[in-house]
């Protein structure tokens, strides 16, 4: 099994997990003013994936451990335009620790992915990834399970869709399809 994780601030209700149980993909969501960290952790012991992907920085600029120049973005950020993981600040260390978490209590591998650059590989996604706008939701989604993901799912915000998005990552990184970015030392996104 694995996970599908868009990642947000930590009480906002924003954190969702897009998995395959008995042949369904399933979406979870955080709620609002609970802990999402702790309901990250509290799913993987329950399904036990073998590995996630998780929409968020897990890693810091090179310049950071004594190399490079760059303090604000990694290699991997400036190639497919992501934001600054010194930008996210607190999101980017809660996203380090749960990593680490994750890793060592329950032995999972754990992927950085970016929902956004899978979107800019295919223009007719493109078109209708407007996240400021939930009314664009379920044309996106249509679009998406016909020429992506070839299932029934429901999706109802777009947190719950970039959950989805970083699902298909992985299945694509599982079977050699995903692109990867950057530099395996100083941290790699996979879209």
């Amino acid at each position: 099994m694995i996970f599908g994780i868009d990642y947000g601030s930590k009480l906002a209700g924003t954190t969702s997990i897009a998995f395959k149980q008995n042949g369904a993909i399933c979406i979870r969501a955080c709620e609002k003013k609970k802990d999402a960290d702790v309901f990250i952790l509290n799913c993987a012991k329950e399904l036990r994936p073998k590995t996630v992907y998780i929409d968020a920085p897990l890693s810091l600029p090179s310049v950071y451990g004594g190399n490079g120049t760059d303090y604000f973005y990694r290699k991997c950020d400036t190639e497919v335009q992501a934001m600054s993981p010194m930008f996210l600040g607190g999101l980017t260390a809660r996203a380090m620790r749960l990593k680490s978490q994750l890793v060592s209590t329950l032995n999972i591998d754990v992927f950085e992915c970016y929902p956004k650059a899978y979107v800019v590989k295919f223009s007719e996604l493109l078109a209708l990834y407007n996240i400021k706008n939930v009314a664009s939701l379920p044309s996106f989604l249509e679009t998406f399970k016909l020429r992506h993901l070839s299932t029934s799912v429901e999706c109802k915000t777009w947190h719950q869709m970039d959950s989805l998005i970083a699902y298909k990552i992985g299945l694509n990184h599982q079977s050699g399809q995903a692109e990867i970015k950057g530099d395996p030392s100083e941290g790699q996104i996979i879209y």
